[in-house]
């Protein structure tokens, strides 16, 4: 293999040299904007105000509408509140959106919503269900489109490229002005903003469903098996959704891009020296060439220029995809850097459309699925419930025939089936009789298959939705929750105070929203139901960690902290990790972290992976950096059963 991972063998792994010296400085993201004249300040500051007022007296009963007024106004609050005006043109184009808001606004008022017809570039909004942001995204509508007309139309995902200026107010302007690489006729095209520059993952990853969603409501003939495809950082994105929800599509069609972190990273270097042992681990998560088996399920077609380093993505994927019998077509640009050469893209277009065209929109009847982690667990019929072991390979492979479905697992201890039309399942060889249910529960046992009630996998046990690592809970509804008591030590109080001031800032300059603040004594019964709940501090400052302090593996103690039998002096120790939250084990708690990549990653996506795994003891003498929030004293994974 050329990424010879350790497997992760035990629940704790020390840290002794793998925290590398920090780089003197690194590069902001998004960077500096340029100073716009105090009359030209004023002038938008104004509007903005103005338009943010007025949206706030629209009538309630349009408050599903309402996104696609705000994009305008966040596009031009926040280039004016952060200093990210790139170029003194986007002045102009601050003005032309908040004139475009106030349009769409009256028109609203009016009980029209003229967007909802119109036809060729089109920019929407919806309201994120992460963090109650607004997020913008793109359409191509086709021009012989007109609402109720009810032919099933393809739908296309286009990812971007990396653009670390393309924050709200340049990327609106693109999606109003510029119709892409690829726009075929009669095909509806959707321009995901991803939440900004990070590679279309986690939050990004999201926002595809979300604008996906959004797009759904108002377009209903779209087709359900959509083509995805993008170049560079969206060639990246297009190789991650292909071969994690390979169901979802009817073809891909990534260009250049990047498929992995190691190689193309040159990680394992002198210079580049392997990171710690959990971070080589949590490189499953986006790798794609590990999860390269799944493109049997996808119509895929690689695009490189010969001269582009980037090239080096599809290379690696074509040698994964041979170890696992598999090849799909690679197009090369003749000498071409990085960018489609012209006489390449009918061939692209040619392969995508018949594919589309040629896909099958029914249920699966055969497949094969490949997963590190419960994150992604379904293939058509086929939902994982429970895996022996996170982050090594699970695998399952079915095909349905007359009466009968036949199954092989690895790694896998219980799944869902649904659409059981059969009558008899044979699973690693075992025959089980399957009852006439729409779907069902089966489980392992000792190294045998049965039915099993849905409870069978237990609220103790890792499984969708609620499997780690940290990073997982900023995937979905999350809520950080601010102490406001005097914590057990002046210094970890202050660190956590600060922790949280940077993760804050964190999300909004890399995802593009207010992560969601609110006092430990705000927190309601709501909140617990629907969100995980990021606790900052400790037992005697933050009064939800008091509440569920006795049910978690972490303690503090009056010798320190205590955990996992080691006790650490808590006078410069806290703890940062994931579990099950006691008082709602569908959602997560998370002490004292935020997303657990920082500065130092966003120089390239490749490296915007996880940092830190289910948990970790951090000495904060060592000061905070772009890389870590202090000196990771000891990390690792909890087992499937959260211990």
């Amino acid at each position: 293999m050329l990424q010879p991972f350790a497997l992760v063998l035990a629940l704790v792994i020390p840290l002794a040299a793998a925290v590398s010296a920090e780089p003197p400085t690194v590069r902001t993201i998004p960077p500096p904007g340029v100073e716009i004249s105090a009359s030209d300040r004023a002038e938008l500051r104004t509007g903005a105000d103005r338009l943010a007022a007025e949206i706030a007296r629209l009538p309630p009963a349009s408050r599903h509408e309402w996104p696609n007024v705000e994009i305008f106004h966040k596009a031009v609050d926040w280039a004016l509140r952060y200093g990210e005006f790139f170029d003194l043109n986007q002045v102009e184009i601050a003005r032309d959106q908040l004139a475009q808001g106030m349009a769409r606004l009256q028109a609203l008022r009016d009980g029209k919503t003229p967007w909802n017809t119109a036809t060729g570039l089109v920019v929407r909004g919806y309201r994120s269900k992460i963090d109650g942001s607004v997020q913008p995204y793109g359409m191509v509508v086709p021009q012989g489109w007109s609402p109720g007309d009810g032919k099933p139309r393809r739908l296309d995902f286009w990812f971007r490229g990396r653009a670390e200026k393309s924050t709200e107010l340049a990327f609106i302007h693109e999606r109003q002005h510029n119709f892409g690489d690829f726009a075929p006729p009669e095909v509806f095209v959707l321009h995901p903003f991803g939440r900004y520059c990070n590679a279309n993952k986690f939050a990004g990853e999201r926002d595809l469903f979300e604008a996906w969603e959004d797009a759904r409501r108002h377009y209903p003939a779209l087709m359900d098996r959509p083509v995805v495809r993008g170049f560079s950082m969206g060639g990246a994105a297009c190789w991650q959704f292909a071969t994690h929800f390979p169901a979802f599509w009817s073809a891909a069609a990534p260009g250049a891009g990047f498929a992995e972190s190691r190689e193309f990273l040159k990680i394992g270097t002198p210079q580049k020296p392997l990171p710690a042992e959990w971070e080589q681990t949590l490189w499953r998560w986006y790798d794609s060439t590990l999860h390269s088996a799944n493109l049997a399920n996808v119509p895929t077609i690689a695009y490189s220029g010969e001269k582009d380093g980037q090239k080096q993505a599809a290379d690696i994927m074509e040698r994964f995809l041979e170890q696992e019998g598999l090849t799909i077509p690679h197009v090369i640009g003749p000498d071409t850097a990085h960018k489609y050469h012209p006489d390449s893209k009918p061939r692209i277009e040619e392969f995508v459309t018949r594919a589309a065209s040629t896909t099958s929109l029914g249920p699966l009847q055969s497949g094969r699925f490949v997963t590190y982690s419960l994150i992604y667990s379904e293939l058509g019929p086929i939902r994982l419930q429970q895996l022996e072991k996170h982050w090594e390979r699970a695998e399952v492979n079915f095909k349905w025939q007359t009466e009968e479905v036949e199954i092989s697992t690895r790694n896998v201890v219980a799944f869902d089936l649904s659409s059981a039309a059969a009558k008899m399942a044979r699973i690693d060889g075992q025959e089980i009789s399957i009852p006439s249910e729409k779907s069902l529960r089966l489980a392992k046992t000792d190294g045998q298959w049965a039915l099993s009630a849905t409870s069978i996998t237990s609220t103790a046990t890792k499984r969708p939705g609620v499997c780690g690592p940290i990073d997982h809970a900023f995937m979905s509804s999350f809520v950080m929750v601010r102490p406001t008591g005097k914590a057990l030590h002046d210094a970890t109080g202050q660190w956590a105070a600060s922790e949280l001031e940077h993760a804050t800032s964190f999300w909004r300059r890399v995802f593009r929203g207010d992560a969601p603040v609110r006092d430990d004594t705000e927190i309601s019964d709501s909140d617990i139901a629907q969100s995980n709940l990021i606790l900052w501090g400790d037992p005697q400052s933050n009064a939800v960690l008091a509440r569920i302090a006795d049910k978690l593996p972490v303690k503090w103690t009056p010798k320190g902290v205590e955990f996992n039998g080691q006790i650490y002096d808590a006078a410069h120790h806290m703890p940062a990790l994931i579990f099950p939250n006691p008082l709602n084990p569908d959602r997560y708690i998370v002490l004292n972290s935020g997303v657990t990549f920082r500065e130092q990653a966003l120089l390239n996506n490749a490296d915007q992976t996880p940092k830190l795994p289910d948990w970790a003891i951090i000495d904060i003498r060592t000061p905070a950096g772009p890389r870590w929030p202090g000196e990771i004293v000891k990390a690792g994974f909890f087992d499937e059963y959260w211990r």
